[in-house]
């Protein structure tokens, strides 16, 4: 019974990593390619079906966890996939394909949990990235989705704008016109700036850091090395004195 409900659960994430991956291939594309618009009706359509089915799973699942608020903040990405407003936001639907690869240790199954992936686990979980990455974002989105409808322009214009804000770029292409807009622009400025600083200081801390513990390794290395080499030089002095001993009682 526990191994039907495994292989059925396994079965289930990936359906819906499945259909995560071909949401982002969509999004992704259409940015990339002027024959692919998410504005055609077939892909229109299709969308709103993944986007049924996205929330009906997210809504199902929500019972099943005792903290609500920490559901809410671990599925944040998938949340914010669910926003109807423009279909770009089925993008965020790539966090299901890492979920599955981590809730059900794929990289251990297929024997490619390596130095590497160990790494890259502990940069994303125990560093803080993850948690300031899904604020960061959140408040990128947000964001943008309130200027893009303060200001009557189109979301990805707006997401554009909020990313060249929070990262103090300012190209200046977009600016806001409206006072709620320039509230708007401000809080960015405040909130996201803030947190897009923690998150580059993480990332930063973070490579520091290892390259600290990698020179603290080749350290002590080193040091093995060298007591290693006293030993045999230690073992080859004892070699030639016996040698002598033999030779004088010969």
């Amino acid at each position: 019974m526990i191994k039907h409900r495994t292989r059925f659960q396994i079965l289930y994430d990936s359906c819906l990593a499945m259909i995560a991956f071909i949401s982002f291939l969509i999004v992704a594309a259409s940015f990339f390619s002027k024959s692919i618009s998410l504005k055609n009706t077939t892909i229109l359509n299709l969308m709103h079906v993944f986007l049924i089915i996205y929330a009906v799973d997210f809504f199902a699942r929500m019972p099943k966890n005792k903290n609500a608020h920490r559901y809410l903040f671990d599925n944040t990405f998938d949340l914010l996939s669910l926003i109807p407003l423009h279909p770009a936001f089925a993008i965020f639907r790539i966090g299901r394909v890492f979920k599955l690869i981590r809730s059900h240790h794929l990289l251990w199954r297929f024997g490619l949990d390596g130095k590497f992936s160990k790494t890259v686990h502990r940069f994303i979980y125990t560093s803080g990235f993850l948690n300031l990455f899904t604020v960061s974002m959140i408040i990128l989105v947000l964001s943008s989705l309130l200027y893009s409808v303060v200001e009557h322009i189109s979301y990805p214009s707006a997401l554009w704008w909020a990313i060249t804000t929070a990262t103090t770029v300012g190209y200046g292409d977009i600016s806001p016109t409206t006072n709620i807009g320039k509230f708007i622009a401000a809080f960015l400025m405040i909130g996201g700036v803030g947190f897009i600083g923690l998150l580059t200081s993480t990332i930063t801390g973070f490579f520091t850091s290892e390259a600290a513990t990698q020179e603290d390794d080749m350290t002590k290395l080193f040091k093995k090395i060298d007591q290693l080499d006293h030993k045999i030089d230690h073992l080859q002095r004892q070699l030639n004195l016996e040698r002598r001993k033999n030779t004088r009682k010969k």
